[in-house]
């Protein structure tokens, strides 16, 4: 990433669905946004970056200044067609990005676990400082906020088997405490952290995640979520 006076370049995918877009940078786990068209995607990615500049200090690491950020698209993921179902469209992520298959150093590993902690560090912190009914939508709906917090439990639940990590001491599906919750986010930073090979886990039945997949698309929820109750508080 340059430094000194050079505008910040990052590197980012775009994911195609058949009516949307996700922008995300490819260095930054979360760093994600979705909206109609490449441009608007990118748009939205840049106007987030401010937000997301918290959750890399909360990580100890510098994050580029969002007021000359220049993104360079690497790669395009286009939509399939057809019949097919599109995360896109549902609103998540849906395929990992080619580069989402190198190795990883120990180094790269730790930063993407650090980057995955933080995100949770934002949720923790905002859904704390939230009231309990948030805004609805203007068409009434809307989860309020701990079943927007036991939303993303739960989905981080079945992320994990995604790495291959147990869950011994989960009694359910779904964590019931902040000791079960707990377990399942070791269990997350001990595999990312722990991950050197681009390819997924042996241990995960033949549906793992890349690992480097895997913590964009654990943060980005997270985010999403923390960002949708802050804005919802």
């Amino acid at each position: 990433m340059p430094n000194g006076s050079a505008v910040p370049v990052v590197p980012v995918y775009l994911e195609a669905g058949n009516t949307r877009v996700f922008a995300c940078s490819l260095d930054w786990p979360g760093w994600c946004r979705r909206a109609k068209t490449d441009e608007e995607a990118l748009d939205a990615l840049g106007a987030f970056a401010p937000r997301y500049a918290a959750v890399a200090k909360r990580a100890g690491l510098r994050f580029p200044s969002s007021a000359h950020l220049t993104f360079d698209v690497v790669e395009q993921i286009p939509w399939r067609g057809g019949k097919a179902f599109s995360y896109v469209d549902f609103g998540a992520l849906g395929s990992a990005a080619r580069l989402d298959s190198e190795p990883l150093t120990a180094a790269q590993a730790k930063r993407l676990a650090a980057l995955v902690e933080a995100a949770w560090g934002e949720l923790d912190d905002v859904v704390a400082g939230a009231p309990a009914e948030l805004r609805k939508g203007p068409r009434g709906g809307g989860r309020d906020r701990d079943a927007v917090f036991a939303h993303v439990v739960a989905a981080e639940t079945a992320y994990a088997r995604k790495l291959g990590v147990r869950h011994a001491g989960v009694r359910q599906k779904e964590p019931q405490d902040r000791d079960e919750i707990a377990a399942v986010r070791a269990g997350i930073l001990a595999a990312l952290s722990g991950a050197r090979a681009g390819t997924p886990p042996a241990d995960a039945a033949g549906k793992g995640w890349l690992p480097r997949y895997a913590a964009r698309r654990i943060a980005w929820h997270v985010l999403d979520h923390a960002w949708e109750i802050a804005d919802r508080s």
